[in-house]
Parts: C-alpha cells; sequence; structure tokens
C-alpha cells in the first residue's frame, strides 16, 4: 500500500464510525457496526490457517489503543467480558501471545492505519457523548473561574455524570413491554429514583401523579408491574407469580430471576466505568472488597398457629429469619461485595440469599455461604484483579476461607465466639508488654484433608460484644509477625465501608407491601446501581479537586437520586 493511502483509510474507519455514533449507546456499538476495510490493511499472517479473522482483530486493536491498554490487559478483558468479546465480532477470547503475533504479523503501514484511526474514532465518540470527559478527571481549575470555590465545577461535573448515568446505565433494563407502551422503561427508572429520594413507594408515587395531574407519573400498579418484568427471565409469561415460577426442589426460578437483574446491573456498571478514560476506582493499590449481608424486614408472619406448628403458606418462601438488636425477625436477604479501604466503595456483585428457617422442613432448600461467595467473587473479578476480601463472622467457614484461597486471594474474617479461655489468649495475658499474639500456621480442613493453613491472631477488642476480652481473627496470609497484628487488625477496621453502605442504602430503599421476590429483589439492585453511580461520581469529583477517596461525600446521596429523578428529565 502506497504511503499515500494512510490517511484515505483511516479517515473511512472514522467516517464510517461518525454514522454509527448518531445510534450508538456505548463505544462497543460502535466498534461493532462500524466498516472495516480490509482491503487496505495487510495482514502478513495465512489466512486460510488463522483463528482470529482480521476484520474482528482490527476492532480489538482499535478497542485497545482507545483505551491505552497493555496487551496483558487486553486479553484479561477479553477473557472476562463475554460482551465485548461478541461485541468486536470474536467467538473466543486469544491470549496475550496470540494478539502480540496477531500485531506483529500487521505491517507498519496498517498499524498506523488503526493507531490514528483510533484517535479520530475516539473524537467522534466524544463529541456524540458516548466516551466523556463527564467521567474524566480534570483540572478544576481550567473550568472554573477565579472567585469560583470548586462548588461550579462539583455542579457541572455531577450534572454531565448524571447525563452519562441516563446514557449508559438505565437502557440496560428492559422490561420487554411493546413499543407503544405509554411510559418507557427509562422513564420508569426516573419514577424509581424519586421513590428512593422519597423514601416512598410505587403506590405514593403514582397516588403523587394522580392528585397533581402529572402526566410524567404512572399508577403505581404499572410500576410495581414493569418492576416485575424487569426480573422476569425474558423466557416466560411476564404474568407469572413468584410460585408458578418454582422449580422441581421447591425453591423459586430465583437462579434465572437473578441472572436477568444482575445481567442488567452489571452491564449498566460496566458501561460507566467503561466509560472513564484516564484515572479508574480501580487502580494499583491494594485491592481489597467486603462480603456481607443486609435484610429487609417484614412483618408477615411465617406461622398460622405457631403453638400447633401450623405454617402460614402464603409466607413468602425467599424470606428468611435472622437476628438484629437480641431479637429474632424476618425478612428478605441480600448479599453483597464492595471495595473497602481506599478505593472507591463501589458495589461490584449482588445476591439474593435463601436460608433455612425454623418454620420450614428440615431439608427445605437454601444457599451455602461457600456458594454466595464465589458468585460474588466471579461478579467481582469482573472488574477488578482482587487481592484480597473481608468478612464478618457470620462468614465462619472452612468452605467459604477454602474458595477464597482457591482464587489465590486473602481472606480477614474474625472468629464468631469471643473467649477469654482459650489457652494462647491466657499466654498473652501473662506475659509482660505483650497485648495480642498468633498461632502459626493451624490446618484448615475440608473433606477430611487438609486443604490450607491459616494465621489465628489474638488481640484486645473494644467492641461490645467482646465484654472486654481478646478478639480472634482468622487469615490466610502467609506467617503473620507480632509486629504487624495491629496492622492487620485495624484493615479488618475498613470494613465497614459495607456498613455504611447499607446504611445508604436502606435510607432510599423504595417500601412495598408486594411480597412477590421479583418487586423486592429489584428495588434493592436498582437502588444499590443509584448507589454506585453516586459514589463513582463523587469519586471521580474528589480526583478531579485532588481530594482524598475517604474525605465527606461532595454531593449528597439523596441530593443526586433526586437530580437523577426529577431535574434532568425537565432539561433532557
Amino acid at each position: 500500500m502506497a504511503s499515500k493511502d494512510f490517511p484515505a483509510a483511516s479517515q473511512a474507519i472514522v467516517t464510517s464510525a461518525s454514522a454509527v455514533c448518531e445510534e450508538a449507546t456505548h463505544l462497543w456499538d460502535v466498534l461493532q457496526y462500524i466498516s472495516i476495510p480490509t482491503s487496505l490493511l495487510t495482514d502478513r499472517r495465512e489466512q486460510w490457517k488463522v483463528e482470529y479473522q482480521t476484520e474482528p482483530m482490527a476492532r480489538v486493536f482499535l478497542y485497545k489503543e482507545i483505551w491505552s491498554l497493555s496487551q496483558n490487559e487486553l486479553a484479561d478483558r477479553l477473557q472476562h467480558r463475554p460482551a465485548l468479546l461478541k461485541g468486536l465480532g470474536l467467538e473466543t477470547p486469544p491470549e496475550q501471545q496470540t494478539i502480540s503475533e496477531i500485531w506483529n504479523a500487521f505491517t507498519h503501514e496498517t498499524k498506523q492505519i488503526i493507531t490514528t484511526a483510533a484517535t479520530g474514532i475516539a473524537q467522534e465518540a466524544h463529541e456524540h457523548g458516548i466516551i466523556s470527559d463527564a467521567l474524566v478527571p480534570c483540572d478544576p481549575e481550567e473550568e472554573t473561574g477565579e472567585n469560583d470555590d470548586g462548588t461550579e465545577y462539583t455542579k457541572r461535573k455531577a450534572t454531565k455524570t448524571i447525563r452519562l448515568a441516563r446514557k449508559h446505565a438505565f437502557p440496560e433494563f428492559e422490561s420487554g413491554r411493546a413499543l407503544n407502551r405509554t411510559y418507557d422503561d427509562e422513564a420508569i427508572l426516573d419514577m424509581v429514583a424519586r421513590i428512593c429520594e422519597h423514601k416512598g413507594s410505587a403506590h405514593s408515587e403514582g397516588e403523587y401523579g394522580w392528585l397533581t395531574d402529572d402526566e410524567l407519573t404512572a399508577d403505581g400498579s404499572t410500576i410495581l408491574r414493569v418492576l416485575k418484568q424487569f426480573a422476569t427471565p425474558s423466557d416466560e409469561d411476564t404474568q407469572l407469580t413468584i410460585d408458578d415460577l418454582l422449580n422441581d426442589d421447591r425453591m423459586p426460578a430465583i437462579d434465572q430471576i437473578r441472572d436477568e437483574l444482575m445481567g442488567a446491573f452489571d452491564s449498566a456498571s460496566e458501561n460507566i466505568i467503561n466509560s472513564i478514560r484516564g484515572d479508574t476506582p480501580f487502580d494499583d493499590r491494594e485491592k481489597v472488597a467486603a462480603i456481607d449481608i443486609t435484610y429487609e424486614r417484614i412483618w408477615t408472619s411465617p406461622w398460622k398457629d405457631k403453638e400447633r406448628g401450623i405454617v402460614n403458606t402464603a409466607f413468602p418462601r425467599m424470606a428468611s429469619g435472622y437476628k438484629k438488636d437480641d431479637e429474632y425477625k424476618r425478612g428478605f436477604k441480600y448479599a453483597t461485595i464492595t471495595l473497602v479501604g481506599d478505593m472507591a466503595p463501589i458495589i461490584l456483585g449482588v445476591e439474593p440469599v435463601k436460608e433455612n428457617s425454623n418454620w420450614e422442613e428440615d431439608d427445605a432448600p437454601s444457599y451455602s455461604k461457600a456458594s454466595l461467595v464465589a458468585r460474588l467473587l466471579d461478579s467481582a473479578q469482573r472488574y477488578v484483579d482482587l487481592d484480597g476480601v473481608m468478612f464478618d463472622r457470620g462468614f465462619y467457614s472452612k468452605e467459604v476461607y477454602a474458595a477464597v484461597e482457591d482464587r489465590g486471594l486473602t481472606y480477614l474474617s474474625p472468629v464468631p465466639k469471643y473467649t477469654d479461655e482459650l489457652e494462647s489468649i491466657e499466654d498473652i495475658k501473662t506475659t509482660d508488654g505483650v497485648d495480642a499474639g498468633v498461632k502459626h500456621d493451624v490446618p484448615m480442613g475440608l473433606d477430611g484433608e487438609v486443604h490450607h493453613t491459616a494465621e489465628f491472631i489474638y488481640a484486645p477488642v473494644d467492641d461490645d460484644e467482646a465484654g472486654g476480652n481478646y478478639g480472634v481473627y482468622v487469615t490466610n496470609r502467609d506467617h503473620v509477625a507480632p509486629d504487624e497484628i495491629n496492622a492487620v487488625v485495624n484493615q479488618y477496621s475498613r470494613r465497614w465501608d459495607i456498613e455504611n453502605q447499607y446504611k445508604s442504602i436502606e435510607a432510599l430503599l423504595p417500601r412495598t407491601s408486594s411480597m412477590d421476590y421479583r418487586v423486592r429483589f429489584t428495588n434493592f439492585v436498582l437502588t444499590a446501581l443509584l448507589y454506585n453511580l453516586w459514589r463513582l461520581t463523587d469519586y471521580l469529583i474528589k480526583v478531579g479537586k485532588d481530594r482524598e477517596v475517604r474525605s465527606p461525600p461532595e454531593v449528597g446521596f439523596r441530593t443526586f437520586v433526586r437530580a437523577l429523578g426529577s431535574y434532568l428529565r425537565e432539561i433532557g
């Protein structure tokens, strides 16, 4: 190819991208549908032998150049993101070595076409709002006047981010309703945001719309119906009740419901994260997540006659018992995995929880903690190369720890019961100048064999449950030295980020009397998504202002949700 053809070939790709950008919602769409002039690209491989054809690999390399990825990072993304792989036209992910070999098989001229076109595509995508500087940390001084204290920058940044969130996050939730519907899915999600802002319900939102003649607000029954449809498997009748979705094992088809909702949640989160150019919330620092379970209380009794042992057959199957504040309660449970420590506390995965309760038969189906942890780690590792995970004492289980150990991650968790009777603790108490200790290489068995060894750390704790005694922590870190004990125990305090997360979500979680788990789980997932959007916005504002990630939020959660649900529907 003559050198004069370089600009023409690159420009042909960029021109195609410009047209695609008119309809595209994110970068994957652009790269999937642009026209690649393969006749102008030179690939020196023997084409009849190759597994990965020139055209899809050109799309792959365009993606790599736009995001400034290394070959290892590119291979990892293709391995863990099936939607991206499919969008770029590949059936199986190439390994890093294969990517390198293919790139080296392209001539210098072809490489130049790709790198030049990538710059042009990025510019077109930016101008069309597909990849936006709204999520890129920038210098506030360049965007503000001399007398601005940064508030205008915060306002501008948050507003741009919200626009991008609406474009990239909301469309992932689809109800499958007819196109001639009065309220589209995005409008329903606006209503959900307004419900969250007021800690309201579908009924109260619909009632307000009726009272004020607000044509932008649907009836409460319509909102509830759409919430169910968001969670109903696409191949099922949307009018089925939860009991109609029972499997032979007497569990609701919760796996299908979870997959339907979490597919949308994961895609929405991934779209937003992928729209961040430059700094990201997943940098090179140690990446630690916390896993925990939260509760949504219900007041319906599982008993028709408790004294006679007669169960209320209408009691929701997915509800479980739990103890909180020394009181036994009932409710729906949800597990999450969340980044903690010095990183933006973003929720990386949500799972429904079902435990066997005392009103159920002994063999009633339930999810094991180990299976919950495995699925949550699967979700988290789509986005982040985790280094470790922390649990509360409710997850104390050799099966759980084995699941973490098998992934090459470290775990840290307190042992459920505080005690001052262990010989190890007595030794600490009677040793002058020593207030903590470690028992090394404790065997952790599984299926009758030693799976791995762990360190048991004994340290004084300031906790009402501890009663002034010592707490015991378990970790699979290699040989915790005495001078490392305080650092390890102090690290566990960062797990409270997930407790603060639950408080934020609980404060905005919509109220409902519906016992349909699709409504309950959808409400929780959508509120978690709003939480993520808020945390990402806050993170990027702080980066732009050079402020600590753990400093107080720049914009309140409720304020952010109010803007998302109300303000932007007025300005478009």
